[in-house]
């Protein structure tokens, strides 16, 4: 017994075997049960489908196991569609900024994803369509087509498990049709034991027709198959083939036998067996039927050994069958009937007993085969999906997902007045960014064009590299201004045509003094003016030729101060003969950190109104005392 494999029995004092439904495994050399499944599988290997790929190309058995139905898809569906509402969601709560955050971009994006409710969104009554895209309007774009993407996938999954229906037609056959179906066949039986080819008696003779009636006939096996045995790792296999075979007789049956051997006893614990059949022209489609057999019995799933004088009787029908949809194609459909189990031994006493008997040194084995020859069953499919019903369902999925977030989207802006018009939002800050982008381009432009002396400074300006320290001037309540620690200088007035005279009556007598005086005062004008952006004028230690102001210098200064400001300064100016000069303007500033250039502009303005009116007054002046100066003499030479 020390020498025996383990879970074996001993028999007749010396010899070993395994116990009851084990068998030997010669690799580890050790009795282990056969847990093979008992299942039935039968497929008749006719591909319906319009396209096939290799399956090195694409595995579609490992996304079957992922894609067993609808559900998997619509799971998919609603677990994108929340991840994107969600995110939208949490999204809203960033802050815009000025439009450079990585949040505002995003969130921009979103408001640009809006392709489906772009014209649909909320309108007052009695206005045109306007094309607007919002934030709001692109995340349920989105979620729309998610969910439309979703349930178009389950809808090709549907059309293409269940597009088609199989409609089967029994008819009656006769000769010619039989004599038609012509296939490759082949029969695989195991014999699951520690057996092997060598415990085999092989078949001489087959059995055509039934049994005990007239029209059974014994005939040589080689006339119908070719016999053949190879050993496995489950026990010897037994294989019988036909090529291009033509059935002509319902039954036939053939028996072979498995004997002892010494050391080797003749046992079995199961039967496995694999029957197929392809069109001798067109091998690609394949009928065939698969199982295991373990025991003999359906109440009892006990481990059994199959040994002794009866025969296990392994019984199939053939099925001739008409594939209208493939081109007429005949094929044999082989499937499993019935297993009638022989002699069973179900404990360890039944065994030992029946190894110790030289009698029941045998498996018999019978393969009984019948041929359904009276009727053939003719296969058609039909198509139950169109072309229009496959677009009438598609149209509605898209309208359905749609509908659904346009309707969302409506109740939204209808109770929340803050999202009707949230565009705008995004559009001002964008529009913003983009105006100061665009003139930071003409300032840099005009700085290393014309240089930094060109360059108009606002209240947004930064240092420019190159330039200095440019800084915006701040003005004070004594009405200078200062900026980056140095007093600027005053900007260039724009050149127009304005003259610093004003028309002024002198209460005095016109004489020929008076006139001569006027004359070498405009020849020393004539000598001494230099071009300025007011125009011609004296130097400044020399008079004006003449007080009187030509019509078309008024024009001009009308024009020049039509302004707002400087009509208000010229109601508030006064006569020559005024002894009081009125105070300068005060300064107009905006409260607050930002400074508009308009208002320096503005303040400019005032400014060089009063230096001209002050100008004015102190030409006129000093007009009547070189009058005064001038006829003096001569006043005091007559006296």
């Amino acid at each position: 017994m020390g020498s025996c494999p383990r879970n074996s029995i001993l028999f007749n004092g010396s010899h070993c075997a395994c116990q009851v439904g084990y068998f030997l495994n010669i690799t580890a050399n050790s009795c282990i049960v056969y847990d093979g499944s008992s299942a039935i599988k039968t497929d008749s290997g006719i591909d319906y489908y319009a396209m096939s790929f290799p399956e090195t190309f694409f595995a579609f058995n490992s996304i079957k196991k992922f894609t067993q139905s609808q559900a998997v898809f619509l799971e998919a569906t609603l677990v994108m569609l929340l991840a994107w509402l969600i995110f939208c969601f949490c999204l809203r709560f960033t802050k815009l900024g000025d439009g450079r955050n990585v949040w505002f971009k995003i969130r921009w994006w979103i408001s640009r994803l809006d392709v489906c409710f772009a014209t649909r969104h909320w309108l007052d009554d009695q206005k045109l369509v306007m094309k607007r895209k919002t934030e709001l309007g692109g995340t349920f774009s989105i979620a729309g087509w998610i969910l439309f993407t979703g349930l178009f996938a389950a809808l090709l999954y549907q059309v293409i498990a269940n597009r088609t229906i199989e409609v089967h037609n029994v008819k009656a056959t006769n000769a010619p049709d039989l004599a038609s179906f012509r296939n490759d066949m082949e029969y695989n039986m195991t014999t699951v034991s520690s057996m092997s080819c060598s415990n085999l008696r092989p078949p001489t003779t087959i059995l055509v027709g039934s049994s005990g009636f007239i029209d059974a006939k014994v005939a040589p096996l080689s006339n119908f198959l070719n016999f053949s045995c190879r050993n496995t790792s489950l026990g010897p296999t037994i294989t019988l083939k036909c090529s291009n075979c033509q059935i002509m007789q319902d039954y036939m049956s053939i028996s072979w036998q498995f004997v002892d051997l010494p050391n080797s006893p003749a046992s079995a614990v199961g039967f496995q067996f694999n029957v197929t059949a392809k069109d001798h022209t067109r091998k690609g489609h394949v009928s065939f039927v698969s199982g295991t057999l373990k025991n003999g019995s359906n109440f009892d799933n006990r481990p059994v050994t199959f040994r002794g004088v009866d025969t296990n009787i392994l019984i199939f029908n053939l099925f001739p069958r008409v594939y209208r949809s493939v081109n007429n194609l005949r094929l044999i459909q082989p499937l499993f009937h019935e297993f009638v189990p022989g002699s069973v031994l179900r404990d360890t006493s039944q065994l030992q007993a029946s190894l110790e008997n030289a009698n029941d040194g045998q498996i018999n084995t019978t393969l009984y085969i019948n041929y359904l020859s009276s009727y053939i069953i003719e296969i058609e499919n039909r198509n139950i999906v169109g072309a229009v019903g496959f677009l009438a369902d598609l149209g509605g999925l898209f309208c359905i997902s749609m509908g659904i977030f346009l309707y969302l989207l409506v109740q939204f802006e209808f109770r929340i007045k803050k999202l009707r018009y949230e565009d705008s939002i995004l559009q001002k800050i964008r529009n913003r960014k983009k105006a100061q982008e665009h003139w930071d381009k003409v300032r840099k432009y005009v700085m290393y064009t014309w240089g930094c002396n060109k360059l108009d400074v606002d209240n947004q300006s930064k240092m420019e590299p190159g330039c200095g320290s440019f800084m915006v001037p701040s003005i004070h309540g004594n009405g200078s201004f200062r900026g980056g620690g140095s007093t600027r200088k005053r900007r260039k007035q724009s050149n127009t045509d304005i003259s610093f005279s004003k028309q002024v009556s002198i209460p005095i007598e016109k004489n020929t003094a008076l006139e001569q005086a006027h004359t070498q005062e405009v020849k020393s004008c004539s000598q001494g003016s230099i071009s300025g952006p007011e125009g011609t004028f004296c130097s400044r230690n020399k008079p004006p030729p003449k007080l009187d102001v030509p019509q078309h210098a008024k024009d001009k200064r009308r024009h020049f101060i039509g302004s707002n400001d400087a009509v208000s300064f010229q109601d508030q100016a006064v006569s020559l003969s005024d002894e009081i000069l009125p105070p300068p303007p005060p300064l107009e500033l905006k409260s607050g950190p930002e400074l508009e250039l308009s208002d320096i502009q503005k303040n400019f303005q005032r400014l060089y109104d009063y230096n001209v009116m002050l100008r004015e007054k102190f030409v006129a002046t000093q007009s009547l005392l070189h009058a005064l100066s001038s006829s003096s003499p001569r006043t005091e030479g007559q006296t």
